[in-house]
Order: C-alpha cells, then structure tokens, then sequence
C-alpha cells in the first residue's frame, strides 16, 4: 500500500498537507450501506443493499426504516439490491420520492414512492409507482444512482449489463439503456416523458432517454451544488479507473468511450478505438496499482471547513485511499492527491442539506457513515491593529 501511494504523489503530484481529513463517526451497526442522501432538512437518509432506507435524525437512527422493499429484491448479494435514492426537488411539498433497485429476477426498476401522511420518518409502501423497468443480461454493473440534476430532471445511471468487457457492446449500442446516463421527466407523461432537449429526441434508432453514452458500471455520479457540473465516477475493467466530467454547460450527447476505450486506453478495438477525437477523456484516472473500484464523490460545497472548498472528494473501495481533485484555473488541468488512507471498503460518499460529505463503510455488521473533516485547526483570524 506505501509503495501504491508513493506512485499516486508521483503520478497526480502535490503536496497533501493542506488537505488532510479525518474521519468522524456518524452512526455504525448498519448492514451494507450503499448510498446516503437528504430530503432538505437535518437528517440523513441511509440506503441498505438488502432493501431497506433508515433514516438518522442527527442524534441517532431512527428505529423503524423509513422503507423496507426486501421482498421485491429478493438477491442482493454482489451487485444486485437496493442501490439509489432521490428526493424530488419539491419533495416537501409533493412528498416523492424515487428508488432504484434490482427486483427478484435480477433487472433495474425504477419506482415512485410517497411518504407516509401522518410520518414523516415513514414511507407509504402503497403509494408504489414503476417508473421505468430495465432487463438485465448479467448480475453485475447495475450502475444503481439516481439523482435530480439542476434542471429538475431525473438522471439515472446505467451500467452495461455485466459480464466482463461488454461481450453485448451495449455501451455503445443507441437502441440501448444500458451503458448509459438517462435523463427523464417524471413530472410529465406516463409514467415519464422524455424532456425535448435531451440530445437524441427523435432521432431513429436511438433511446431519447439517453443523456450520454459509453459508460461501464457509474457508480455513483453528482452534480457540483454551486456550480451544476456533473463528475461520474466509471468503474473499470481490469485496468484503469476513472472520473468523467461534463460542464454545467453541456447540451449531452457525450460520449465517454467504453468499451472502444478503458480510461485513456484503447479496449476493443486495442488500436484506433478514437479515430476522430470525439470520445470524452476522462479528467482523472488511475492503474489497478492504486485501487480496483473507484467510488465517486461530491465537491465539498459545506461551510466547516473553507480549505477543503471546491475539492472533488473520491475514493476506491478495495484501497480505501480517499483523494480530492482539483482544477488549475489558469491551464485547465486536474490534479488529484490523497486526502487519507483508510482501511474501509468504500460503498458510497454522501452530502447533507448543508453540503457536509460523509462516506460509507460497506460491510454487513459493520456498516458505519462518517463524516469528512479538515484535520488541519483554522488558523485565527488576524486582528488589525489599532493607530
């Protein structure tokens, strides 16, 4: 592991001084922890592998879940289970919320539902609504994340179906959900519309749900809270892991690359997968000497701790190493370092209401949330002096 970090300064360079972080406890005893998310307030909302959403209320968890769909998932050993989280952007007014599991015969399902009227740390398990259903030919890369992006719009991240190497070549087949981001309307249609400037409306054998193409395994993706960029983590073959990037500004359509292209690699094809330059490079990447699976993150955006503000937070799941990414203004380059090395598996990083991060440790007994803090003290104020 020393040696791996010695090659990640060499690799990425930089000092870390001024970025170390600790980890703080949140709450522990849970059972694979795999997302964490909020409804706007002061709780946090823990989703389970096995199908259960709990709910920590700032003190402590909560002792019934605020929703428990095991039955429906069935397996959720590997990669399968209970896997994404969004709160609708008006979700105190309208109460939605959405999940993203896989059912008992192994395929994505997409579903609404509402919170109880008379709790609000309980679901209404019969207000369910499938939004959108998805086969899956393998048990493996069921991507898994939801979240709404700035424009109000549900994006949802779609791995290529499993196996190894995409043997389908489904990240790169348009006629195709799998390998891909989607982009829906949930408040329009039945059960969905598909928003008109989504960039493949109407355009013969392509999805329009698609927002962009050519991704492996995305877990977990976030759109920057100040900024509206988006960062998807991809998760590699045997090879490279990466972060992907698309700008606030983007109209979709990207492409980024799998499985012509592994990182900054050729895959299949070993040569000549980029001909004309149109496949998204990746802005991060690293080799398997360095981690296995990445876990992408969140921009710290939160008020505690100004030296880790506008840092991309990431980590791998094998490693444990955290790191945070940065963006030289003036070249345009990114750069990433380690924040801290840890011996947790990384399922999922995390954001409150107010823009904290906290990353989990996925394990069955064991299953903790912690949040992420500056270990550095903040240096005093200075006092102007007085003439």
């Amino acid at each position: 592991m020393r040696r791996a970090l010695l090659a990640l300064f060499l690799v990425f360079g930089g000092s870390v001084a001024a970025q170390r972080v600790e980890l703080q406890q949140v709450v522990t005893g849970l059972n694979r922890p795999v997302a964490i998310t909020h409804a706007g307030d002061n709780r946090l909302f823990i989703v389970l592998q096995g199908g259960q959403i709990v709910v920590f209320d700032g003190t402590a968890l909560v002792p019934a879940p605020f929703l428990d769909i095991a039955a429906l998932i069935g397996d959720s050993s590997n990669e399968k289970g209970l896997l994404g989280l969004a709160f609708h952007p008006r979700y105190s007014q309208n109460g939605f919320f959405f999940v993203n599991y896989t059912d008992t015969q192994g395929d994505t399902v997409v579903a609404r539902y509402s919170v109880s009227s008379t709790n609000a740390n309980r679901a209404d398990p019969s207000s369910v609504r499938t939004i959108l259903r998805i086969d899956q030919p393998f048990p493996n890369h069921n991507g898994g994340q939801l979240a709404f992006g700035p424009d109000g719009y549900l994006y949802i991240g779609m791995g290529d179906g499993g196996s190894g190497g995409d043997p389908g070549n489904r990240a790169q087949n348009m006629n195709e959900l799998l390998g891909k981001m989607l982009r829906i309307d949930v408040d329009a249609g039945t059960p969905y519309a598909i928003p008109p400037s989504n960039p493949f409306v109407n355009r013969s054998g392509i999805r329009g749900e698609i927002w962009a193409s050519g991704l492996r395994n995305p877990w977990r993706y976030s759109f920057d809270r100040m900024t509206g960029d988006l960062y998807i983590a991809d998760v590699g073959q045997g090879d490279r892991e990466e972060i992907n990037f698309a700008p606030a500004t983007s109209i979709g359509g990207e492409n980024y690359g799998w499985r012509r292209m592994e990182g900054n690699r050729c895959y299949n094809p070993s040569t000549g997968c980029n001909p004309d330059g149109s496949l998204i490079l990746p802005i991060i990447e690293y080799d398997h000497n360095l981690g296995c699976s990445v876990t992408g993150g969140y921009v710290y955006r939160g008020a505690r701790h100004p030296r880790l503000q506008g840092l991309y937070i990431y980590g791998d799941y094998c490693t444990g190493v955290i790191w945070g990414a940065s963006r030289n203004a003036a070249s345009g380059s990114w750069s990433s370092r380690v924040l801290i090395d840890t011996t947790l598996q990384i399922s999922t990083f995390g954001e409150d209401a107010a823009g904290e991060v906290y990353v989990a440790r996925h394990h069955t007994t064991g299953g903790t949330i912690y949040r992420i803090v500056d270990a550095l003290p903040v240096p005093p104020k200075r006092r102007s002096a007085r003439h």
